[in-house]
């Protein structure tokens, strides 16, 4: 198994957050801690790792690989996290979803009018945070560009689930449709992270190729990274992954794997494969019938070679800044741990 994500600033990070939220103190702000990971559901001091604090580290990497300064733009880095997790609680809802993390989810708990009332705060801290940029010395400009860089992630985001949502009653979306769902709803912000860092961290004459190649360093990167989970959640290993063997075709879900095979099915196979994916639930034997279905037509292996294909054209991206090796590796040692682990 490879090694996990590295800890790259990941206290100077939760710090920021923590801060962020006890700012704002409103009533919804121990529903925010809850599902941070801060508090347990009494309102009890508990921490627990909820996630990878993934995109707020690409944020201060990539500030840190084109020398910025990385404790000014900690309130941008922060504010991407919170604009991640404003849209899980609201994916939560919008997917029934009775748990996160092997915890309770926050609408499980406290019902999901509360819960739609912790997205939006947590979306507005996420937005007043950004402002902060100015008070930590970033010009006027650059924070205002900032602001904007992040919500138009955050439009991204809402017509990815959008897009996605009116998917799953469907059989005619195809595998572009698809791709073009996730470079919304996943890369989008991943993209949105490195290219703030980037963008943060440059000189205001020298910034706009870098950005650009930071931010499409982040896209291709958010697809390898979306198409890799897409194989794990139906070939992974469960004592890695935590889920059972088939886990994403026992919920229906309609991931790149499982399009591909409707599209190279035909016949009583697509007939089949349509037939058990109308089902309400599926057992065991359903779910083993559909790998099968996907693994006659090589599902697996063109999913990873989507994967592998993708990171290349991230690695190339970071190449194209002209930025040192060096001082790139450890955006590098990140995307590797990604688009290569098994967990």
């Amino acid at each position: 198994m490879l090694s996990k994500i590295p800890v790259s600033y990941q206290e100077e990070i939760t710090a920021e957050l923590q801060k962020a939220v006890s700012e704002h103190d409103v009533g919804v702000s121990s529903l925010l801690r809850y599902h941070m990971g801060w508090e347990d559901a009494s309102g009890q001091p508990k921490f627990e790792t909820t996630g990878k604090l993934l995109r707020p580290k690409l944020c201060l990497l990539a500030c840190q690989a084109t020398g910025g300064n990385i404790q000014q733009i900690l309130p941008a880095a922060a504010a991407v996290e919170l604009i991640h997790n404003f849209s899980l609680i609201h994916d939560d809802i919008e997917d029934d979803s009775p748990e996160r993390h092997h915890r309770a989810t926050v609408w499980k708990l406290w019902g999901k009018a509360q819960a739609i009332n912790a997205g939006d705060a947590m979306f507005s801290i996420a937005h007043l945070e950004v402002l902060k940029l100015r008070r930590n010395g970033i010009s006027e400009r650059k924070t205002l560009n900032a602001t904007g860089m992040l919500s138009r992630a955050c439009l991204n985001l809402c017509e990815g689930q959008h897009m996605d949502i009116s998917y799953e009653a469907r059989f005619d979306v195809t595998v572009h449709d698809y791709l073009n769902m996730i470079t919304k709803k996943t890369a989008a912000l991943l993209a949105t992270a490195t290219a703030l860092g980037a963008y943060l961290g440059t000189a205001d004459d020298e910034g706009d190729r870098i950005t650009d190649c930071f931010y499409s360093f982040g896209e291709y990167l958010g697809l390898a990274f979306q198409l890799r989970d897409d194989i794990l959640g139906i070939w992974g290993d469960e004592k890695q992954t935590g889920k059972p063997v088939g886990a994403d075709i026992k919920k229906k879900k309609k991931t790149l794997p499982v399009l591909y095979a409707l599209e190279k099915s035909s016949g009583i196979n697509r007939k089949e494969f349509e037939e058990i994916y109308s089902r309400r639930l599926l057992d065991g034997k359903e779910v083993t019938r559909i790998v099968g279905l996907l693994d006659k037509v090589n599902a697996g292996k063109y999913a990873q070679e989507k994967v592998e294909y993708y990171s290349h054209q991230a690695f190339a991206q970071l190449e194209a800044t002209g930025i040192e090796a060096a001082k790139l590796a450890p955006l590098e040692e990140i995307a590797h741990s990604l688009v290569q682990r098994d967990y």
